[in-house]
Formats: structure tokens, C-alpha cells, sequence
């Protein structure tokens, strides 16, 4: 139980497959980090986020945490944007939660689960707050989909409405938010339309993403 040789194998063979497609990869990957996309994303272990884009090692900045949650006293998670933003001048910040998220179904739900019930404070008051759009979905499933684009879009406003990402629109910087869901069931990613390019969008954005279903 003291090694995992499976795993520590499974990194000998890749970094060799990687190299004799590449032979300078690793070289050049440990010059510098040029990423264009910051993704907040769920730990969830089926939602990896180079996988899910497509992309390779270096391409995508990440910050991942339990129901991809954007909290303004969440230093851990505000450090990475600062990073992304200011010092990585990535382009765009992509908030993705995934359909059948355990937090956000917890959070849907009432039960007393110890230290986690913090944290799913932040989605029980995005539940509160669209209660009214949830209760058509009343017992179907399609409650937890939606509560689950709703926690997305609500967390593009959490990052649009930072000093950080304030004050890199303020000075010109181009950056766009965009809020994107994923399905586990087909590996497929859904635009949730909350993208937002500038403080002037963030109204019009967030009421259309949030309206009820029609």
C-alpha cells in the first residue's frame, strides 16, 4: 500500500509515447506556459479537463473544485483567476459543471452531511434563489439539470463580478466568461449562452440564461 507501480508505469509509458510523437515536447512545455483558457471545473474524477477539450498539457490553466464553485472569500480560487488573468493573460474563462453533479444534488437536498454543508451553502442559495423556476420541474428529473445550469450560470456571475475580472475589463484587456455544461453520459459539452465579454453584457447574459423554460 506504501507504492502504486501501476500508476508510476502508466506515467513511464505515456511520457515515452509522448516523446517519440514529439521528441521536443517536454522540452519546450518546460520553457513557459502559454495557456489561452482557464477552466473552473467540478473534482468530479469523470470531468478531467484536458480530456474533456481535447487539448494537450499546457493548453488549458485549471482550477477544479466540488460543484465548480466561485466564492468571493474562496482565496484558493481567486488566486487562480488572478494568476490566469493577470499574469497569463488567458482569454477566456470557462466555468463548466457537469449534469448529475453529487454536490449540487446534495444541495438540492436537506440532509446534514458535516464540514461539506459550508460549501454547498453557495448552491443551496443559487437553489433558493431560481425556487420558483425549479418548482416546474417538481418531481422530475430534469430538477437537478437544470439546477445544475442554473449553479453554472450563477457562477459566471460570481467571476464576472471580481476586482479581478472587473479591473482587467477596465483596462482594456480582452476576456470572455462563458458558462458550458457537460454531459457524462455521451462526453458532449452544451453552451448554457451566459457568455459575457464585458460589464455591460452581465445583465442581459444572466436574464437570459436564467429564464424559465418556455
Amino acid at each position: 500500500m506504501r507504492q502504486i507501480p501501476e500508476l508510476i508505469e502508466n506515467n513511464r509509458q505515456w511520457a515515452q509515447g509522448v516523446t517519440q510523437q514529439e521528441p521536443q515536447f517536454f522540452q519546450n512545455l518546460a520553457q513557459h506556459q502559454q495557456p489561452e483558457f482557464l477552466w473552473i471545473g467540478c473534482s468530479d474524477s469523470r470531468v478531467p479537463a484536458n480530456q474533456v477539450l481535447g487539448v494537450a498539457p499546457g493548453e488549458v490553466f485549471v482550477h477544479r473544485n466540488i460543484a465548480n464553485v466561485v466564492a468571493h472569500t474562496d482565496f484558493n480560487c481567486l488566486s487562480v483567476i488572478e494568476y490566469a488573468v493577470a499574469v497569463l493573460q488567458v482569454k477566456h474563462i470557462i466555468v463548466c459543471g457537469h449534469y448529475g453533479c453529487g454536490g449540487v444534488q446534495a444541495a438540492s437536498q436537506n440532509h446534514h452531511l458535516g464540514l461539506i454543508d459550508n460549501w454547498l451553502r453557495h448552491i443551496r442559495d443559487v437553489r433558493q434563489k431560481h425556487e420558483s423556476i425549479l418548482q416546474m420541474f417538481d418531481n422530475d428529473p430534469r430538477r437537478l439539470d437544470r439546477l445544475c445550469e442554473l449553479n453554472v450560470v450563477e457562477q459566471v456571475n460570481n467571476v464576472c463580478h471580481t476586482t479581478i475580472v472587473q479591473a482587467a475589463w477596465e483596462r482594456g484587456q480582452q476576456l470572455a466568461v462563458h458558462g458550458w455544461i457537460y454531459r457524462i453520459q455521451d462526453g458532449m459539452i452544451h453552451d448554457l449562452n451566459a457568455t459575457i465579454t464585458g460589464p455591460a453584457e452581465i445583465a442581459e447574459a444572466y436574464r437570459v440564461a436564467t429564464a424559465a423554460p418556455t
